[in-house]
């Protein structure tokens, strides 16, 4: 029996002995760190608020670069200012031109609109909807309005004609710039082509005004400033210039069949 009962004891002793590796590499759970009372109403690195930018890398300073210098250079040939007088561009102008007097200015002011809405109705997807693209519009042609009109009433320039004193700006150039800024941000992802066929009329607008002796080299350049600016207010003052609401477009029509043998026609829609 004391035999037996020495050999039971050495083999619990050998398992024991191997069983205890396995036992040792089972993971225990990490020590749970004390909370840091210290930091607890810090604010994490990554959720701080962004460093703000210059004043001079903001978007409305990005967006009143180019009309600055034109406005710029209108005021300086203001007058009978500048290298290249008013005279001296009405008189070059003339010379070509003596006798050519148009309306066709008076049309032409609205082209920019008519290929804004042609290009839109042919299928090219504007990066404003209908809707946010009207309310731009309204709101860039009372910023020009206002502006042009203002101005003019200040400076009472005489027109080159002599027919009245509310030559500075020109108001038919700073329509069709409107205008035609619009065209060149609503389309410009998809073809530059679009911007520069309506900045090609606005242009044309521009010589034309000055071909029919209604304004100087000043007023037409200044006009194009306050058009271009007038459209970028217009944008950077809209608020959901960055978003797409959805438009019904594909208005379906279908017979449809009611109780009693009534026949009638169904409207479906797809918004996109």
């Amino acid at each position: 029996m004391r035999i037996a009962s020495s050999c039971r004891a050495v083999f619990a002793a050998i398992v024991l002995s191997l069983s205890m590796p396995a036992y040792a590499q089972i993971p225990q759970n990490p020590p749970t760190p004390a909370a840091d009372s210290l930091h607890k109403f810090e604010v994490p690195a990554a959720a701080a608020p962004p460093a703000s930018k210059p004043w001079y890398k903001g978007k409305l300073v990005k967006a009143s670069i180019v009309p600055a210098l034109l406005i710029g250079y209108g005021a300086y040939t203001f007058n009978g200012g500048g290298f290249y007088t008013n005279q001296q561009a009405n008189r070059d102008i003339h010379k070509l031109f003596p006798t050519y007097r148009t309306r066709l200015d008076d049309i032409l002011i609205f082209a920019p609109y008519a290929e804004l809405g042609l290009v839109a109705l042919s299928g090219v997807e504007s990066r404003d909807d209908r809707l946010n693209t009207l309310l731009v519009i309204g709101k860039s042609e009372l910023f020009m309005l206002a502006s042009v009109f203002a101005v003019k009433n200040l400076t009472r320039e005489t027109r080159p004609d002599g027919s009245d004193n509310l030559s500075f700006p020109s108001g038919h150039t700073a329509q069709a710039f409107l205008a035609a800024s619009i065209v060149h941000t609503e389309f410009r992802d998809k073809s530059q082509w679009y911007g520069i066929g309506a900045y090609t009329i606005a242009t044309s607008v521009a010589a034309l005004r000055m071909i029919n002796n209604k304004h100087w080299q000043s007023d037409v350049v200044a006009g194009a400033g306050f058009g271009i600016l007038s459209a970028h207010l217009g944008y950077l003052t809209h608020r959901n210039r960055w978003g797409r609401q959805p438009r019904l477009v594909g208005l379906n029509v279908a017979p449809a069949y009611f109780g009693g043998g009534t026949s009638g026609l169904t409207l479906s829609w797809r918004a996109h």
